[in-house]
């Protein structure tokens, strides 16, 4: 389980409502009541709506029903399924990790704030985080890159990554307007609709060839940079 230290709340960030989006399978359960008290506890913001997606299971169920968070099952999410993407070797599997993934950016589809928290279900937030100051929002960042990523950035979007910092964290406040330009940005450049392009685009044979934090920030650090406030937690 992940602990997350962060800066203190800012004035303005009261005024500012988003939903939280926890992607969970089976094994995330003794983690996963610790980590919806702690973000209720810790994120600065008002929650409008905290959502657990995850397999049909009755145990993952019970707990949204006890913390009053919305169950959603991830196949009703996107047109396929886990079972649909073949992301493996005879070493490994990384297909439900690349469609986890998938589900994070489908969080536009079934949250009603136009941001929406992605928060991994097993990262505890210990101190007060802030995701918008005023007009801009926080990006949590490290220093250390994945080349890995940055390639099926340039075959998803036909332009290099240029942020000094990587954006591969636990963590991340997405705008649904933004999201819904960079899905648009993906399917014009690879005639294909959002997600089968993100499957098609990664490197078969290596377990670790995309991620959606890091897409997502580079993406909006390329046509938006001065919206931003990049952190180191």
């Amino acid at each position: 389980m992940t602990q997350v230290l962060a800066n203190h709340g800012r004035g303005s960030a009261a005024e500012f409502s988003i939903d939280i989006l926890i992607p969970v399978i089976e094994k995330d359960l003794l983690s996963l009541p610790f980590v919806i008290d702690m973000a209720r506890e810790n994120v600065v913001h008002p929650i409008a709506e905290i959502m657990v997606v995850a397999p049909d299971n009755d145990k993952i169920r019970e707990v949204c029903n006890l913390k009053g968070c919305r169950f959603v099952n991830e196949n009703s999410v996107l047109p396929i399924t886990k079972n649909e993407i073949d992301y493996r070797t005879n070493e490994w599997d990384r297909s439900g990790w690349l469609f986890q993934q998938l589900l994070k950016l489908s969080g536009d589809a079934i949250s009603s704030s136009d941001h929406y928290l992605v928060l991994d279900a097993d990262t505890l937030l210990i101190r007060a985080h802030v995701f918008k100051d005023k007009e801009k929002t926080v990006f949590y960042c490290r220093r250390a890159k994945i080349p890995e990523y940055f390639k099926t950035y340039t075959r998803l979007l036909g332009v290099k990554a240029t942020a000094p910092l990587s954006f591969v964290a636990r963590y991340m406040l997405l705008e649904k307007s933004k999201l819904a330009e960079m899905k648009k940005a993906i399917e014009y450049k690879n005639n294909a609709v959002w997600y089968k392009a993100i499957i098609k685009s990664i490197n078969k044979l290596r377990p670790v060839t995309f991620s959606e934090f890091e897409t997502y920030g580079n993406f909006v650090y390329a046509k938006y940079h001065d919206q931003m406030i990049m952190e180191m937690p």
